[in-house]
């Protein structure tokens, strides 16, 4: 990561973000998302590089970091595998929908499977309440995903590392990639 932050091409972006806001601190967040997209994870350095670019403390920015959920501070896996355990995917199986994908990735919630292709996680909200239990891979969503189609859903997962057009071309309502 360092050879990347060092290297300079980042900050031609973050000097194009941060001239979008009257505050340089304004700009955390959009580079916070920057540096994920770039490298696949916030690390240390890229704390310390955010907070150099918008003149706060690396504390202040870590903050951030570790307020929203969508941001990771460790590598993640080529696929990330959410559940929801949101109330209504809760009374619906979610908890026991993700011991089955546990089994079936063979790694923990909130872990990466060993072989760093999956990583698997509880979210909030996918807001599909009525269709639990949802799994979102990536940006797709999966609905109805019940302890018996975990198996299904992780060898069509698995499937689709070797796709090298996987996630590049856009939804078809009605499939399982629609997210609206």
């Amino acid at each position: 990561m360092s050879s990347a932050l060092a290297s300079g091409a980042l900050d031609d972006k973050a000097s194009e973000i941060i001239a979008r806001y009257p505050e340089k601190r304004s700009a955390v967040l959009p580079l916070l998302h920057l540096v994920q997209e770039t490298f696949g994870w916030i690390s240390d350095e890229g704390i310390q590089w955010v907070a150099g670019q918008t003149g706060t403390t690396p504390v202040e920015v870590l903050g951030v970091v570790t307020f929203y959920p969508m941001f990771r501070q460790q590598p993640a896996g080529r696929r990330q595998v959410r559940v929801c355990r949101t109330l209504s995917c809760a009374l619906r199986g979610a908890y026991h929908t993700m011991e089955a994908l546990e089994k079936a990735f063979g790694c923990q919630r909130g872990g990466t499977s060993a072989d760093g292709d999956i990583s698997l996680e509880f979210v909030e909200c996918i807001a599909s309440c009525g269709t639990g239990p949802v799994v979102q891979v990536d940006h797709a969503l999966h609905e109805g995903v019940t302890p018996d189609k975990a198996e299904e859903l992780a060898a069509a997962v698995r499937a689709s590392l070797g796709d090298a057009a996987y996630g590049k071309a856009p939804p078809v309502p009605g499939t399982p990639g629609w997210n609206g």
